[in-house]
């Protein structure tokens, strides 16, 4: 019986040492992410393949001994045909059954995007990782580096047979995918400079309708290592970006793409991501001239041409027109001379309710404005206090859309249309020619609440920034950081918003970050509404208007 015990006893201690082995082989292991200190005690492991996927001259000034230099601008620039692609993995060695352990210098897309192409050719996920922080990282930790030439590595037996077409779209899904932001997310892996059309690459300068401005430097710490999945996923719920919808990476030319593909689908686990190889490049070069953004949502901006068109007596006629366009001049002005169909709403009656929604509601339906449709705020010229503030308080009613309209009456007036002094006939409709605007019952049920009386009572996903919005900042301001854009600062002269690529310039100059809840006050609270509506025409998803 003794001997018998002995003999498990060794049996357990056996059992212990060799399940212990793959357990150490893990440790430094983060899904697809591997250490500086595994890699370093896995060095000499002669199952790893190290891949340097830096440019050939970082490579050779230093590199981790026994890696091999795949640059990826030797052959990422242009797709090749799979018997091509397969011959130049196996020049580098790989080989299924070995595990590949891909770096940059750090913080980059380059290890990124080998990774995302030797998955996407169907090599093995387990057996594929990134080294976390890369040479920089590697450097900083007291990992080796040589500038000998690593020996040209034994032909791989790698053979692409199945591609992982789930990870790749092309332009037709693309296309359909931007025109549906509520089931899609296109994420952009570029820089502001580049997607609010400072650094005009191409032909025209901006992004993609409906793409989401998140840049590669963004998943990174400032060691080069990723952030963590945590925080990742923060700043995706920020921006609106749901692992339940579809999820489409793209950039310039498919590269700096591969960042956010590998953090949602390999750090987060985010079940529906692919990437858009041709990008930017593929979406300009289609020849019929797809649209291209420089705000965000440039939508919120309506001028003379549409408006005459979508709110005019013929779209009228056919019952297609649903735009309610609210004037909100003086009543004593809109009876001089006002654009046919318009309903005026003083911008009077939009601040003398800023408290009370339900009252401001009752009067819009009975001037006829219907939620379900698009309201165009009309004022002087352009965007001031009360066109703002009227676009301000529409939203947070819960208007479906709401616009600005950015010409003047004297622009409406110079392209040969007509004004009438005749107020829009309002109530029910006489017959099947009568152009009356029925009147409405004006739903509070779906209220934004923007609009905020206590700074306390609200908690963003980031720290509060509170955004004094007039020519001077109040006397009396709200407890935390404080930065002063006067919203005039933000428009021309004209009254419509300054280009995208320089109200970005602006904010970042004043202090306003891009991941933040952002506050906009003032003591008077046009002002606040207009910083509000420049915000959301840049797209910053988290602002609000503090009542003063």
């Amino acid at each position: 019986m003794l001997k018998l015990s002995k003999y498990c006893l060794l049996f357990l201690i056996a059992s212990c040492v060799v399940w212990a082995q793959p357990l150490m082989a893990a440790e430094g292991i983060k899904g697809n992410l591997v250490s500086v200190s595994w890699l370093q005690q896995n060095l000499n492991n002669a199952d790893i393949l190290i891949v340097d996927a830096s440019p050939a001259q970082l490579h050779k000034a230093q590199h981790i001994p026994g890696a091999i230099n795949v640059d990826l601008f030797s052959y990422g620039g242009q797709e090749l045909p799979v018997s091509e692609m397969e011959q130049r993995f196996q020049s580098f060695g790989i080989s299924r059954g070995k595990k590949i352990v891909i770096y940059d210098q750090g913080g980059s897309y380059l290890a990124t995007k080998v990774f995302y192409d030797l998955y996407y050719y169907g090599f093995p996920a387990r057996d594929l990782y990134v080294l976390d922080g890369g040479m920089s990282k590697w450097r900083a930790a007291g990992g080796s580096v040589t500038k000998d030439p690593t020996p040209a590595p034994q032909k791989g037996s790698f053979r692409i047979t199945t591609l992982n077409e789930h990870a790749r779209v092309k332009l037709p899904e693309f296309l359909t995918a931007s025109g549906d932001p509520k089931n899609n997310a296109l994420v952009e892996a570029l820089d502001a400079s580049w997607h609010f059309g400072e650094a005009a690459f191409f032909d025209r300068p901006g992004h993609i309708p409906n793409g989401i401005m998140l840049p590669s430097d963004d998943f990174f710490n400032a060691d080069k290592t990723f952030k963590s999945a945590d925080e990742i996923r923060r700043m995706l719920s920020y921006l609106g970006i749901k692992p339940e919808q579809q999820v489409y990476t793209y950039c310039g030319g498919g590269i700096a793409a591969s960042v956010p593909f590998f953090a949602l689908r390999f750090i987060l686990d985010y079940p529906q991501v692919k990437l858009y190889q041709e990008s930017e490049l593929g979406w300009l070069q289609d020849e019929r001239v797809l649209p291209y953004w420089t705000y965000d949502a440039p939508l919120l901006i309506r001028e003379t041409d549409w408006l005459k068109t979508w709110g005019g007596k013929m779209f009228r006629m056919y019952g297609v027109s649903q735009v309610s366009m609210i004037d909100v001049r003086p009543a004593d002005v809109f009876k001089q001379g006002h654009m046919p169909y318009a309903l005026n709403i003083p911008a009077e009656v939009f601040k003398s309710h800023l408290k009370n929604p339900e009252k401001l509601a009752e009067v819009l339906g009975q001037a006829g404005v219907n939620a379900s449709h698009e309201a165009v705020v009309i004022s002087d010229a352009g965007l001031n206090s009360n066109s703002a503030l009227a676009f301000f308080m529409l939203e947070n009613l819960g208007q479906k859309r709401v616009s600005v309209f950015m010409d003047s009456i004297d622009k409406w007036l110079e392209r040969g249309l007509e004004l009438t002094k005749e107020a829009t006939a309002v109530g029910p409709k006489k017959g099947p020619g009568d152009l009356s605007i029925p009147t409405t019952t004006y739903p509070t049920n779906s209220r934004k609440n923007t609009l905020i009386a206590d700074p306390k009572i609200t908690q963003g996903l980031y720290p509060k920034i509170f955004i004094a919005s007039g020519k001077n900042v109040p006397a009396k301001t709200p407890d935390g950081k404080v930065v002063h854009v006067p919203y005039t600062d933000l428009l021309n002269a004209d009254g419509k918003p300054k280009a995208a690529k320089d109200i970005w310039n602006i904010l970042v100059k004043a202090g306003v970050p891009r991941y933040a809840e952002l506050v906009s006050f003032s003591d008077e609270p046009g002002e606040a509404a207009a910083n509000y509506y420049i915000l959301k025409l840049m797209g910053y998803p988290d602002v609000k208007v503090l009542l003063m």
